[in-house]
């Protein structure tokens, strides 16, 4: 049983967020701190100039809106917004929070996953902690 479960959430892909939550909850000690996470990949420097002021800000909190939406009916289930490579963020948030599990769905790899490196794939090589990965 785990006391801090982190689950990845991609808003962009059409993929049911309610099988990797309920994994969380199967695997997650009573009482355990279970959070939402998605990452908001970083705008580079030499287009976020060209942004109008507070777009970042604003882009957060749609992007907290809409985990809140996917999220409704979940009880105590903290949610988090970073921005960042996914792979990296998702196991650098890991480490900053004590996450001693993390609970990633994962989908069937095609040719590019296989030289490049899924999500998924980076987060189980890189992880301080254990992963759950779903199909």
């Amino acid at each position: 049983m785990y006391k801090n479960v982190l689950v990845p959430i991609a808003l962009d892909h059409e993929r049911d967020t309610k099988e990797a939550l309920s994994i969380a909850k199967a695997i997650a000690e009573k009482g355990a701190s279970i959070t939402a996470l998605h990452v908001m990949e970083e705008v580079p420097a030499y287009v976020a100039q060209y942004l109008p002021e507070g777009q970042l800000e604003d882009n957060v909190h749609e992007l907290e809106r809409r985990m809140a939406e996917e999220l409704k009916g979940e009880d105590n289930i903290a949610i988090k917004v970073v921005s960042g490579h996914a792979g990296h963020a998702i196991v650098d948030y890991a480490k900053r929070h004590g996450v001693d599990c993390i609970v990633v769905a994962s989908h069937r790899p095609g040719l590019t996953d296989f030289f490049l490196g899924s999500t998924a794939a980076r987060v189980v090589r890189h992880a301080p902690c254990a992963v759950h990965v779903s199909r």
